[in-house]
């Protein structure tokens, strides 16, 4: 009797390791590919995220019948899309700048750099320093894009990533992060 409790324990337990292993197996995502935004004004969103963040405009599939860009640079895709409907659009009062809103990161290896560059556009912007008790600062800067939506610049690689519950889990790609570019074309 003892003997069969036993294997009915040792079986529940392969079965148990069975249902861990099958919430551990790889997730088959490589990389953000895209943010898409809604905007009033596609050229304008073309020419703040061109001119200020510098983006570059690429072409997109001729099959969307809606107006809009994809804009591309630092392994990330911007994709515009015309709002039919205003009030789907961000806060566009650029006054409330709260970091705990939502809001796409960037980062930047030259943060005064960036500065100057909001300034050179009359961008409105928000600066802090966070963690530099634990020591490792990070700088920050928040503004808005045409529309209202937050963007954060900032220089995040001060933070050394630290799993928390997931070892081994963390996922960097460096073979195929890029979408592939065709270069000479146009």
């Amino acid at each position: 009797m003892q003997r069969q409790a036993e294997r009915k324990k040792e079986e529940e337990e392969e079965e148990d390791d069975e249902k861990n292993k099958k919430n551990e197996e790889e997730i088959p995502l490589m990389s953000l590919n895209h943010v898409s935004r809604l905007c009033k004004d596609v050229e304008k969103s073309v020419d703040f995220y061109t001119k200020v963040l510098g983006f570059v405009l690429i072409e997109r599939p001729q099959a969307f019948d809606f107006d809009g860009a994809w804009l591309f640079n630092y392994g990330v895709g911007i994709h515009l899309v015309h709002a039919k409907d205003e009030d789907r659009l961000g806060n566009d009062t650029h006054d409330n700048l709260d970091p705990m809103d939502n809001h796409i990161s960037f980062q930047s290896e030259d943060m005064e750099g960036m500065v100057q560059r909001l300034e050179q556009f009359n961008i409105k912007y928000l600066k802090r320093t966070v963690g530099e008790e634990e020591g490792a600062a990070i700088d920050q800067l928040f503004f808005k894009d045409p529309d209202g939506f937050m963007i954060e610049i900032c220089n995040c690689e001060n933070v050394k990533l630290v799993p928390q519950r997931s070892m081994g889990r963390i996922k960097l790609p460096s073979d195929r992060h890029n979408p592939p570019v065709e270069l000479g074309k146009k």
